[in-house]
């Protein structure tokens, strides 16, 4: 050590034992804990996870039937839950699960009994839920199909549960087991040991064997409606902190189609969509439109209402607009379809527009259109709705598919039914105004069941002003009639004269007068296929034998009018009627036959000739009075006497 260098060995601390620099006491340094890492974000379909049979939803009838089979304790030894994705089906059988091997905290160990009252969480249930404990075993089985699988349950079902009072295995997408998997699963199925339980969980049933299913109590899981699915999402969001409008609850329950799960799915999307849960604000109706990619339902109505008008401009520019704010043309279709089919519910069931699902302008203005539009108007636009949205879906360019549909259906609006077509054709009603659509500016919108001509601004209570730019390019509907009428006239075919007053005595009058007219093919249906019930002029009831025409009643009634001259009533009875005239035909001819063979002559001839035998025993009665020429002079008395009475006295044996 050099001499210019000081010796630090002298510096020292207090409390050292050497002389030195004092020093003073070292400054402390506060104690800083580590940061506790954030919770891990959960999605709202696993934090809003049912707990209890009380927190399902939509399943009341599965939660009455175990709730009363616990409490009687008939519990059997393997359920099977069924029904679309998201309603709880794993849900459902980890509840079931913790039903079954429920203890209180704070009771004894082994304690207590299978029960669905669990208010609070038991010695087991924790570990349940996570899907941690040693005698709960889930298996997935669409990654464990296979018979080894199944062996390691059978093997595992020999022995005692560890700490619960069941061993219970849940097989989730049973349907996905093997052949030999459900085989050798079935005899532990049928006859396991007392403490064994299992729970089946499947989307398809139908692919399930039913040598499964008869050794299991099924449970089928509905769908949840979706004013009750609305319902949960609110209370959820108000769990939440976020606030939300009606008409996002209500497209979000609709756009889920049941699932639970998808409904939780989508409002979490929603909500990060709109940033409603980190600025306090609120989820409209309008960004979950955007969202989803659905057009605006007010729009749609108003688009649904310019196609009945017939007023095509209106229609294609509405379209054109909802096209440009993102809407997909097949979901317009679509929505259109879905609108036709909610009026037309409206119009059989008013109650309809109670549900909580619909949104005020679905609710409002589709009992409009329900106490204005006609059944058959509705039901031609559902069938021209479904149609066209499969021809959206397939074309290479989906919005000018869309247009074409969208000018179809505005153009039938001017067009009668076919019904009504013929009726006008029949009654010669003078043509429309050129340029307006037949019925005052619309489609035939008569209301009620059998709604004629009537327009709808005339039935319904909100007014509907005429189109200004109705489709001008086409005649309407009774001129399109009028001008075929005389471009091409055709000469129309005779119809048979009615005679009024004919009076029909009996069914076989009936009969004569069918073969009168020369209609062979009615006269043979109502002698082979009818049987009389009752009969009387202007009515009658009958049955149908075997092999009888469906139609034959309809053409019964009608041809019996027409040849009458008066409305006749013809009623198809369930009672078995009387034998048809055929029938009885036989019957007589086998009398005839038993008895001419037990005529001494006819036994003497058979005798005195070995193998001879009765071929026929004919009348020698004409079968045609006196005179009978089927002239058409003939009167309809002269041919309901011409009938056919039937076999004489006198008889012509044929050997």
């Amino acid at each position: 050590m050099s001499a210019d260098t000081p010796d630090m060995s002298d510096l020292t601390h207090p409390g050292d034992d050497g002389p030195g620099f004092d020093l003073g006491p070292l400054p402390s340094v506060p104690a800083v804990a580590p940061a506790a890492p954030p919770a891990p974000y959960r999605v709202l379909a696993r934090k809003y996870r049912p707990q209890t049979f009380a927190d399902l939803i939509g399943q009341e009838a599965m939660v009455r039937t175990l709730g009363n089979a616990f409490a009687s304790g008939r519990i059997a030894q393997a359920y099977i839950l069924t029904g679309v994705r998201g309603v709880g089906k794993t849900t459902t059988a980890r509840i079931l699960a913790r039903a079954l091997n429920y203890e209180p905290a704070d009771g004894p160990v082994g304690g207590g009994a299978p029960t669905l009252d669990m208010p609070v969480l038991g010695r087991h249930c924790r570990d349940i839920i996570e899907s941690r404990h040693v005698d709960v075993q889930e298996m997935d089985a669409a990654s464990n199909t296979g018979i080894g699988d199944i062996r390691e349950i059978i093997e595992a079902a020999r022995y005692k549960p560890v700490l619960a009072r069941y061993k219970v295995f849940i097989i989730d997408e049973v349907h996905m087991l093997s052949t030999a998997a459900f085989n050798g699963l079935l005899k532990t199925l049928e006859e396991p040991p007392e403490h064994v339980k299992f729970i089946f969980a499947t989307t398809e049933i139908r692919k399930v064997p039913v040598t499964v299913l008869s050794r299991t109590q099924r449970f089928d899981l509905r769908r949840v409606e979706a004013g009750t699915l609305a319902r949960h999402l609110q209370g959820i969001c108000t769990a939440e902190g976020v606030g939300i409008d009606a008409e996002a609850l209500s497209l979000i329950a609709r756009a889920a189609e049941g699932s639970v799960r998808d409904a939780l799915s989508l409002l979490d999307q929603a909500i990060a969509h709109s940033g409603g849960q980190a600025t306090g604000g609120m989820v409209h109706g309008e960004q979950v439109r955007a969202l989803l990619g659905l057009a605006d339902r007010g729009r749609v109505i108003d688009l649904f209402e310019a196609l009945m008008k017939g007023d095509i401009a209106q229609a294609l520019t509405e379209l054109r607009e909802q096209y440009d704010s993102g809407a997909d043309p097949a979901v317009v279709i679509a929505d259109l379809a879905e609108f036709t089919h909610l009026v037309t519910r409206m119009k059989i069931l008013p109650e309809t527009a109670d549900d909580a699902a619909l949104v005020e302008a679905e609710r409002l203005r589709g009992r409009e259109f329900a106490r204005g539009l006609s059944m058959r108007v509705l039901s031609r636009a559902w069938q021209m709705l479904t149609k066209g949205l499969g021809e959206v879906q397939q074309a290479a360019k989906p919005m000018q598919a869309a247009e074409m549909v969208l000018v179809r259906l505005a153009y039938a609006a001017d067009l009668p039914t076919p019904d009504e077509a013929l009726r006008r054709l029949r009654d010669g009603a003078p043509e429309a105004p050129a340029g307006r659509p037949s019925g005052g500016g619309g489609a035939p919108m008569g209301g009620g069941s059998g709604g004629g001509g009537s327009a709808m601004a005339a039935t319904a209570p909100r007014s509907f002003p005429a189109p200004t730019s109705a489709p001008s390019a086409a005649p309407t509907a009774a001129s399109h009639l009028s001008v075929a009428s005389r471009a091409t006239p055709r000469p129309a075919a005779p119809a048979p004269t009615p005679t009024p007053g004919l009076a029909v005595a009996s069914f076989e009058d009936l009969v004569a007068l069918a073969a009168a007219r020369r209609d062979l093919k009615l006269k043979f249906a109502l002698e082979n296929s009818v049987r009389l019930v009752a009969f009387e002029d202007g009515q009658m009831e009958v049955a149908l034998a075997p092999g009888g025409a469906p139609n034959l009643i309809q053409e019964l009634q009608s041809k019996l009018s027409e040849w009458t001259g008066r409305r006749w009533l013809v009623a198809l009875s369930r009672e078995e009627g009387e034998p048809t005239l055929a029938e009885k035909a036989a019957a007589q001819r086998d009398a005839m036959m038993t008895g001419v063979r037990a005529d001494p002559l006819v036994a003497a001839a058979l005798a005195r000739f070995p193998g001879a035998t009765i071929v026929d025993v004919r009348s020698l009665a004409p079968e045609e009075p006196a005179g009978f020429t089927g002239d058409a002079d003939m009167t309809d008395a002269d041919l309901m006497a011409a009938r056919d009475d039937g076999p004489g006295a006198d008889d012509e044996i044929e050997f």
